[in-house]
């Protein structure tokens, strides 16, 4: 099992997602819940179109945190 990083940014009146390990796989939802449970899909679809065609899988190597701004 792989994971990858999702960011998950709130646009107008939605929320958009992407993975930095996985270039142009992105999602959207209605709420943060289903842009989540939509990129889940979405990276997994990426994965095994990739695995179909023989392509290696990306590694994860994203890392997040957060910093503090006073």
């Amino acid at each position: 099992m792989t994971r990858f990083l999702i960011v998950i940014e709130k646009a107008n009146d939605n929320y958009s997602a992407y993975s930095p390990d996985v270039p142009g796989c992105v999602a959207t939802g209605a709420t943060l819940e289903e842009a989540k449970r939509n990129m889940d899909e979405a990276i997994a679809m990426h994965v095994a179109g990739l695995v179909e065609d023989g392509q290696p899988i990306p590694e994860p190597t994203a890392v997040a945190d957060y910093v503090t701004v006073s």
